[in-house]
């Protein structure tokens, strides 16, 4: 775990020095080794970040540690820093991506449980209360919107409202992809517009599933590629969600989110480096 937690360091003080991240010299910890701590919450703590803050002291790694309070302010000043270095990791994992083959996929993650609605302080609103209709059941909160490799490795993401449509989804996509590219959904994605628009501009291939009421229809072998890729995103996503924590503890919805962040940062690089 050690050696783990030393190869993610290495890895993020890389891509700050790639991206000339300067910071004050009088700091007595980096900006690498706050990020490399709240990975190490994901990844092995279930984002626990006073467990990743004792472990890194305890072990020698991070001797002067700040306390709670300093650590959680110097995270939110570099929250949009981590966006960043996510972005940087999947422009990598993009070139690296040889079948330029991807997949998106949603899964709903609770703010609360239904019972304490009422009583929420991060969201209000009945936008947020949603329905899985694969898991069936309801929620209350957002559905993360993901985009990944066929090895089910993320590279981009979006948050929506839990009563939003997932072809909304589309729209926030940022879809920065190499041209050639083909994207696989469920028919939840459906949106000619956006599909015509990707394959004309960016020659990307957006290929979601087809209800029979539908009139534009694929031919039969690309709903076989498309059922069988289904198939493997499930499986995917089915891992991405147990590792995430059953709650997610957040004082701000913004601090929510960007816990929620992190979680697919440690995701990716326990996919990539570990």
């Amino acid at each position: 775990m050690i050696e783990k937690t030393i190869a993610i360091y290495v890895f993020i003080d890389d891509l700050l020095i790639k991206m000339n991240h300067k910071e004050p010299m009088n700091r007595h910890i980096s900006d690498a080794e706050i990020i490399t701590t709240v990975l190490v919450s994901a990844i092995y703590f279930s984002g626990h970040h006073e467990k990743a803050m004792s472990f890194m002291k305890s072990t020698g790694m991070i001797p002067r540690m700040l306390s709670k309070s300093r650590f959680n302010r110097r995270l939110h000043q570099i929250r949009e820093l981590i966006v960043d270095l996510f972005f940087q990791l999947s422009a990598l994992i993009k070139e690296l991506n040889i079948s330029s083959e991807y997949s998106i996929d949603s899964f709903p993650i609770h703010t609360c449980d239904n019972i304490r609605i009422a009583n929420s302080k991060l969201i209000q609103g009945e936008i947020y209360r949603g329905r899985k209709v694969s898991m069936r059941r309801f929620f209350y909160g957002y559905n993360v919107h993901l985009l990944c490799t066929a090895d089910g490795i993320p590279v981009e993401y979006t948050f929506l409202p839990g009563r939003a449509h997932d072809s909304n989804a589309l729209k926030q996509m940022p879809f920065l992809l190499p041209p050639g590219s083909k994207v696989y959904a469920d028919a939840a994605y459906t949106n000619y517009v956006i599909e015509d628009m990707l394959k004309d501009a960016e020659n990307i291939e957006l290929l979601s599933q087809r209800t029979s009421r539908l009139k534009r229809q694929h031919e039969p072998y690309i709903d076989y590629i498309i059922t069988t890729m289904r198939k493997r995103i499930e499986t995917t996503f089915s891992e991405i969600s147990n590792f995430l924590p059953k709650k997610i503890h957040a004082v701000t919805e913004y601090g929510f989110l960007l816990k929620v962040v992190i979680f697919i940062f440690g995701y990716a690089i326990s996919k990539t480096i570990l």
